[in-house]
């Protein structure tokens, strides 16, 4: 006779991590591509298996127990083996055909993407080619996408990365906003700079403290993640983007 565990269920144990991850059975079921009953379902299997409960249900969402924390520990690396079988085996085709998901930040998808689509387009018409527009990092190796076009080097040793292009970063605004700034490039100049940003801590503010900028949260009286608005408030003269 088997043992118990042999007859886990892998796609109930996918199930079970995506939950977790996701923190709702709604979001993990549109993320591995059933329907929210089947993913119920299959968490209750693993359940009902185990013979313990992996999450309370609450109003806010999902939270692990402490069985289902302790099962987490065992199965995440599983489900990362999982996610290497399936890259390897994605990489041994040739073909260029098929689904392919391309993961794109606002900007990139409004001024590089109509050129690289009309380029796909010709040399590779048989893709299908699906585009998601989201200034978060995409998982690569968790396939939430195939192929990500970032304005960083991935440390992800096992993915592949092509540089497409070096392009200077630079702050802009309109003639007035800068001219009344005055020579950034003089700290004390600093003090009346503002600017449009993502938020007001975090890697730009250390990347700009590392050029001798120094900033702080005064200096980004406006943040949205919204790369469209950021660049509409630069153009009413609002500060630099």
């Amino acid at each position: 006779m088997a043992n118990q565990y042999e007859q886990l269920d892998w796609n109930a144990l996918k199930a079970f991590l995506t939950a977790a991850r996701e923190g709702s059975f709604s979001k993990a079921a549109k993320h591995i591509g059933v329907t929210q009953p089947t993913l119920s379902r299959q968490i209750y299997n693993l359940e009902s298996a185990l013979n313990v409960t992996l999450f309370e249900r609450l109003s806010t969402g999902l939270v692990l127990t402490d069985a289902g924390q302790h099962l987490l520990e065992y199965a995440a690396p599983m489900g990362m083996a999982a996610q290497q079988v399936s890259l390897a085996v994605s990489g041994l085709s040739s073909d260029l055909e098929g689904e392919v998901s391309l993961s794109v930040s606002e900007i990139d998808a409004l001024f590089r993407l109509p050129s690289i689509t009309a380029f796909l387009r010709e040399h590779a018409p048989t893709i299908r080619l699906t585009i998601h527009v989201n200034n978060s990092i995409s998982d690569l190796k968790r396939r939430d996408a195939d192929i990500a076009i970032r304005s960083f080097q991935p440390t992800e040793l096992d993915l592949i990365a092509r540089r497409l292009v070096d392009e200077p970063i630079w702050l802009y605004g309109l003639p007035d906003p800068v001219a009344r700034y005055g020579s950034l490039a003089q700290p004390k100049n600093l003090g009346a700079v503002e600017i449009i940003g993502f938020e007001r801590e975090g890697d730009l503010l250390r990347r700009l403290h590392a050029l001798g900028w120094p900033l702080t949260e005064q200096h980004f009286p406006i943040v949205t993640p919204f790369q469209g608005l950021q660049w509409e408030l630069v153009k009413k003269g609002l500060g630099l983007v």
